[in-house]
């Protein structure tokens, strides 16, 4: 029998499946409920010993006999700190400790309780790495990140060098509750390090022996001069035949447009559309819709390709994790692969035929219904004409968003990748990124931006640096419009001041302060003629078209956005 304390069980049955064979434990009453359930597993060779400075030592000699991961589980208070010694001399020698610690739970730290002290982070840079584990796991987020934190520190330990990590449990009273039957079946991330672009290959392998691949990339950096693009246009159309790719804009690849987020919304729980591999390449992802599909795809197999070792588990459900230099690797790997086995087919079964079909039918009458849609005058309409004549241009030039709205119309309507602070998220800098870039580039950069966002960073402006090359569209409708498409705050009376942010300012003064030719537009042609003109002129100065629409009819306008989109398919 074992404990019934939700985090201890997931630490236990990680360290079984980790391969976690010996330690050394530490008598004392918090730690209990760990010690108990290191003995009752069976297949845990535990060593007592009382002196923790000593255990920590003890710990040290069996994994370097053994060259196995050890563990060494003490109870709370002082009696961590007493394992430093050891930790420190673990981690110069690369040798894996997993120092458990039990705690009191938080709300007692610094309250006059006994054993009490702050005890996550004890060993500063001596650990490859220190998680604090949540007191409870009885909800399904805070099981998954209990489940995530131990199979972090877990691989941490031996990645990218082996070393020490520590791993403290707060445990509340009860503690002596031993009568579950069997520990939890946890999730168990694996990680492949990359060798020789061996990572690469891996990740290709998953993606071609599924039957309903996904490949998702959420934002990404790429040098496209240096890009093989006639190996990368097969592996794409490859990938393509057996399956989707769902890609953003901020992705630097060069991709097919795929609508996701209007995809998603149509397709709702239908279960013929999820995929049985996951391949996610990249960071963040704009769409709230598409990673709540990704979370619900649970009976997927979900494959990371990492580049900075870390672990993002955005599906909350990674299986692996894979080190890779660079996201074209994975294409190229594809691409080599089908070169080695040129009768690989894709799967033919009604299963995979049907998620193939379905996608790519859905998908196609999609971008047709958003190239035919024509919105009413509205920061929608400003961004699509801004989009159409840069189809037009025969000069190169860079776009950045700022995040909010401007991003999500982005994802609508640009045809190439774009910029944006995506790595937080927030509304300050966009305007100072794209004007930094502008400075280090020839090239038109131009800067589609919300007005909260442009008034936070007007300083961006102010700034000698700035020349002619440099092209604002101010999407100007008096708020934060993005919140009147939130549900339920509509409700709230500090809605529009408190939280949108209303407010009833223009950017005219600042242009003129800082020698910015200034445009405005409150109507269709106006605006129409006003993005002609930014994109046309000559000019030795920046140049700002503040286009100024209402907010309720942006909002209407996305809503209207979407019930042409289901009209469309439904026809």
């Amino acid at each position: 029998m074992f404990s019934n304390i939700g985090n201890v069980n997931i630490l236990t049955s990680l360290l079984m499946a980790h391969g976690v064979r010996h330690a050394v434990v530490c008598p004392g009453s918090r730690n209990a409920p760990v010690v108990h359930n290191l003995k009752a597993c069976g297949n845990v060779l535990c060593y007592p010993v009382t002196d923790e400075r000593s255990a920590g030592f003890f710990a040290l000699g069996i994994a370097l006999a053994t060259r196995r991961p050890v563990a060494v589980c003490v109870t709370s208070g002082s009696a961590l700190l007493n394992l430093a010694p050891a930790v420190a001399e673990a981690y110069y020698q690369h040798v894996e400790i997993i120092v458990v610690s039990a705690d009191r739970p938080g709300a007692w730290i610094g309250q006059l309780d006994g054993q009490t002290l702050p005890q996550p982070h004890a060993f500063g840079s001596l650990v490859n790495k220190a998680v604090n584990l949540p007191l409870s796991t009885t909800e399904a987020v805070s099981h998954w990140l209990c489940n995530r934190l131990v199979n972090e520190a877990l691989l941490a330990g031996h990645f990218p060098c082996p070393g020490p990590v520590h791993i403290n449990v707060p445990i509340a009273e009860p503690l002596f509750d031993f009568s579950l039957e069997l520990l939890p079946e946890e999730r168990v991330i694996r990680r492949f390090p990359n060798h020789g672009h061996g990572g690469a290959r891996i990740v290709a392998e998953r993606l071609l022996e599924a039957k309903r691949p996904m490949m998702v990339l959420g934002q990404c950096r790429c040098n496209l001069s240096d890009l093989d693009r006639a190996k990368f246009r097969r592996a794409v159309e490859a990938i393509i035949n057996r399956g989707v790719i769902l890609a953003e804009r901020l992705c630097q690849l060069p991709l097919p447009i795929v609508h996701a987020d209007e995809a998603l919304c149509l397709i709702g729980d239908d279960p013929g559309y999820r995929p049985d591999v996951v391949i996610y390449l990249g960071d963040t992802l704009v769409s709230k819709r598409l990673r709540s599909f990704l979370r619900k795809a649970t009976d997927a197999q979900v494959v990371m390709a990492s580049l900075d070792g870390e672990i993002h588990d955005v599906t909350m459900h990674v299986d692996e994790v894979v080190d890779v230099d660079a996201l074209e690797e994975v294409f190229y790997a594809v691409d080599d692969l089908l070169h080695e086995r040129p009768h690989a087919e894709p799967s033919q079964n009604d299963d995979s035929h049907n998620y193939r079909f379905w996608w790519k039918t859905l998908l196609e009458k999609i971008n047709q219904s958003i190239d035919e849609y024509e919105p009413p005058y509205s920061q929608m309409a400003a961004v699509r004409y801004l989009e159409q004549q840069l189809e037009d241009m025969e000069v190169d030039y860079h776009v950045h968003y700022a995040n909010s709205s401007s991003i999500r119309l982005a994802n609508i309507f640009a045809q190439h990748p774009v910029f944006c602070n995506r790595g937080v998220n927030g509304i300050d800098g966009s305007l100072s990124v794209a004007a930094g870039y502008s400075s280090a580039v020839e090239d038109l950069v131009f800067c589609v931006i919300g007005d909260l966002s442009f008034f936070y960073d007007q300083n961006a402006l102010w700034n000698t640096n700035l020349a002619g090359n440099l092209r604002i569209l101010l999407l100007n409708n008096g708020k934060g419009g993005i919140f009147d498409l939130l549900p339920g705050l509509e409700k709230s009376e500090a809605s529009d001041l408190l939280v949108s942010g209303a407010h009833h300012t223009s950017a005219q003064g600042i242009c003129v302060q800082n020698d910015i030719g200034y445009l405005k537009a409150s109507g269709m042609h106006e605006m129409q003629l006003g993005i002609v003109t930014m994109v046309t002129r000559q000019s030795k100065r920046p140049m700002l078209l503040e286009v100024f629409t209402d907010a309720a009819a942006d909002a209407e306008a996305m809503r209207d956005f979407v019930r042409y989109i289901k009209d469309k398919i439904n026809e």
